[in-house]
């Protein structure tokens, strides 16, 4: 994981708490909580999936102390990565109930969001565990939470594509389009970039096989069917070229799209779309 991750969690948690408190404190808990009332909350998960988020939820705790000058407590139970059933335990939280009540949207809603982009991942790798393919992402993610969503794909069984635009190479259709042709595209990127890897995206073996030509170390294969994947992976494995199956991937063509033999499926919907993760808090 990239070294700009604990930035990123202190940056999000930070906004997310100022979300909540920018209009004044927690109205309804300073009115209805006595100042002095102590107790514990766990966290629990509601219904099974894989845990994420376990440490933008330790830091807004953290910080909402520090904002009331109360102290809570958490002691994490379930690291990220933990498989869960209902009624699970994955954080016990105790100190004021005023400061517990303030942070617990923002805890839950790192834990659900995270913890259902890992869920997600899972699914699609348990899906295709017994072949050779490996689930990554995309760059489809949430504004402001990419690293956390990209950790969020690890902890799931997962694996990350590009991080940001500068690491990678991903020559794309409009790319093409501008350059004049795949070969072009590639020749330009390779004179300019000369250490980076470079990824192209292809609709047509014909532009599969000029990629190749051209020397790119990955190709996509951009809403083939998973026999036109079998014929391109074949041609691609000769050229010691890897390949990656992409472009509206369904979950119900998971073994199909695996068997045809690809490195590589890329799920934008792991990010975009996954279901947030049912925990919640509850007072003992």
């Amino acid at each position: 994981m990239s070294d700009y991750f604990a930035s990123d969690v202190e940056w999000a948690v930070d906004a997310a708490l100022d979300e909540d408190l920018r209009l004044g404190p927690d109205v309804t808990t300073q009115t209805t909580v006595p100042a002095d009332a102590t107790g514990v909350a766990l966290v629990v998960a509601r219904e099974p999936g894989v845990i994420s988020g376990v440490t933008p939820a330790l830091l807004a705790a953290k910080k909402v102390s520090e904002r009331l000058g109360t102290p809570i407590e958490v002691e994490k139970v379930l690291d990220d990565g933990a498989r869960v059933k209902e009624g699970d335990v994955v954080l016990k939280v105790s100190g004021p109930i005023r400061a517990i009540l303030t942070a617990e949207r923002t805890m839950l809603n790192f834990l659900g969001q995270l913890s259902g982009v890992a869920t997600a991942t899972a699914r699609w790798v348990d899906a295709v565990a017994d072949t050779g393919a490996k689930i990554r992402d995309t760059r489809k993610t949430v504004p402001g939470l990419r690293l956390l969503q990209k950790k969020a794909v690890v902890d799931g069984g997962g694996v990350n594509h590009r991080m940001a635009l500068g690491d990678v190479a991903l020559i794309k259709d409009n790319h093409v389009a501008a350059a004049g042709g795949v070969k072009q595209a590639f020749d330009a990127v390779r004179a300019k970039a000369p250490d980076v890897p470079i990824e192209v995206e292809v609709d047509t073996l014909e532009q599969m096989r000029e990629a190749i030509d051209a020397g790119a170390d990955l190709i996509l294969l951009d809403n083939f069917t998973p026999e036109r994947m079998r014929e391109a992976v074949e041609i691609c494995r000769a050229a010691n070229v890897k390949t990656e199956a992409s472009g509206g991937l369904h979950f119900d063509v998971a073994k199909a799209v695996a068997a045809s033999g690809v490195d590589y499926i890329s799920i934008g919907a792991l990010t975009h779309s996954s279901k947030v993760l049912d925990l919640g808090l509850d007072l003992q």
